[in-house]
């Protein structure tokens, strides 16, 4: 008992909680401290452990003094003073092993001493606290699973509209079926033809860019050719400077340039014609980025009417992900509500085999009751019986007390009479004797003379 686990409480707490949470009415008023201290009273004690019994198991106190009265038991009425401390006892054995406590014994009931029942009552309070905090626990449970049953009840409606909102989504009327189906064509068409646009401006874009770099390269040739020029242009000059009075190298010379000019006169005509070609083709590139946009407007209002169609499509595939979502949730709260109707099936038969053993033992004590009254009334009328033959018996007796009485007095004067007898005869006999004596010595004497 030292190596407790659980508070020791003193006799004002004790009593106090035993007041307030056990007993009820005059027992709760008339229940003191004076009951478990200096000395404890057993039938307080026993009453205690009683209504104890009757709160956590339904036993009650009247139940403990039912003798289970069989035909091999002689004397009945012997055994009913023992049977409700037996009864006690045996359950507080089974008992006490949850609270923590195992050395309970007969003496705790019958002497009970303070310290070992303020242990037991102590851990008594520790087990009712334990159990009223796992009371609350439960009924917290019980209204958190109602409220999940109430939730998924309305889940389960939401899903049920929401499935009927995306069949009525997604089922086209037969009115509308052939304009659907019309559209649906067209959109293909659509989607073939800008297919087949799309590849045709591809090819235009790979010319173009084709074209961008040949008319880059013919820049940086003509302006490489400006340069050349330029620089002819200086070293003119700078030979116009260094020129020789000699008219043959001035002619050779001139021809030379007259040569060179022409080169380059050739040179920036057919430039200037291939950059009027160029122009040209610019005009026409011009021309066909003209219809290339004209084409990309199309393009454009088909890509606004096929992202129109994609975003219907995105929004029917997240209602169909929501729905598949919902149905996850709906199957994972069908399989939580088959699991909790499953624990609700497993507790309700074990209510119900409870509830049938608690009427089979209802009815055995109903009848064990009735045969124990049929028993008792039987006790009674042989009680009766026996009563009045015991007033015959004590008639009868009160008569040979009296005859006893009156035999003793004649007894007592006929013994009365008797001594008399005796002791007259006593005497007479004493006499003979001494007179037979004297004849004997007289006898005696003559024959020795």
């Amino acid at each position: 008992m030292t190596e407790n686990t659980f508070p020791l409480h003193n006799a004002d707490a004790i009593v106090n909680f035993y007041r307030n949470e056990v007993l009820t009415g005059q027992e709760a008023k008339q229940f003191t401290k004076g009951d478990l201290t200096p000395v404890p009273r057993p039938e307080a004690v026993q009453t205690l452990y009683m209504r104890i019994l009757h709160l956590l198991y339904r036993f009650r106190p009247e139940c403990h003094s039912m003798v289970p009265l069989l035909e091999n038991i002689q004397y009945p009425g012997y055994h009913e003073g023992a049977t409700a401390i037996m009864s006690v006892y045996t359950r507080m054995r089974q008992f006490l092993p949850m609270c923590l406590v195992y050395d309970f014994s007969l003496n705790d009931l019958l002497a009970p001493k303070k310290q070992k029942t303020l242990v037991i009552l102590s851990a008594i309070m520790n087990f009712l606290h334990f159990r009223k905090e796992r009371m609350v626990l439960m009924l917290e449970k019980q209204a958190k699973f109602r409220a999940d049953m109430d939730k998924l009840q309305t889940y389960t409606r939401g899903n049920r509209e929401a499935e009927k909102k995306i069949e009525q989504l997604t089922t086209i009327p037969p009115e509308q079926q052939a304009e659907a189906d019309e559209l649906a064509a067209a959109l293909s068409e659509l989607q073939a033809t800008t297919v087949h646009e799309y590849q045709e401006v591809n090819v235009k874009n790979d010319n173009i860019a084709e074209w961008k770099t040949k008319i880059a390269e013919k820049t940086q040739k003509l302006s490489q050719v400006k340069v050349d020029v330029s620089n002819l242009k200086e070293d003119i000059t700078k030979l116009k400077s260094q020129i020789v009075e000699s008219p043959e190298e001035l002619k050779s010379q001139k021809e030379k340039m007259k040569e060179a000019a022409k080169k380059i006169k050739n040179s920036i005509v057919k430039t200037d014609e291939y950059v009027v070609e160029m122009q040209n083709r610019v005009q026409s590139v011009a021309h066909t980025e003209a219809e290339l946009q004209q084409m990309n407007s199309l393009l454009q209002d088909l890509e606004s009417s096929m992202n129109n169609t994609r975003l219907r499509q995105e929004e029917y595939q997240e209602l169909l992900v929501q729905s598949e979502k919902m149905q996850k949730e709906l199957k994972s709260l069908c399989s939580e509500e088959v699991q909790l109707k499953r624990a609700l099936g497993m507790k309700l038969d074990k209510e119900c085999k409870q509830n049938i053993r608690r009427q089979k033992k209802r009815e055995t004590t109903e009848q064990h009751v009735q045969e124990v009254l049929g028993q008792c009334n039987q006790i009674h009328q042989k009680r009766e019986e026996m009563a009045d033959k015991i007033q015959a018996i004590t008639g009868e007796t009160r008569q040979l007390k009296a005859k006893i009485k009156s035999l003793r007095d004649v007894c007592s004067k006929e013994t009365e009479k008797a001594q008399a007898l005796y002791d007259t005869l006593s005497t007479s006999m004493d006499g003979l004797h001494k007179r037979i004596e004297m004849h004997i010595t007289d006898l005696k004497l003559h024959q020795d003379v």
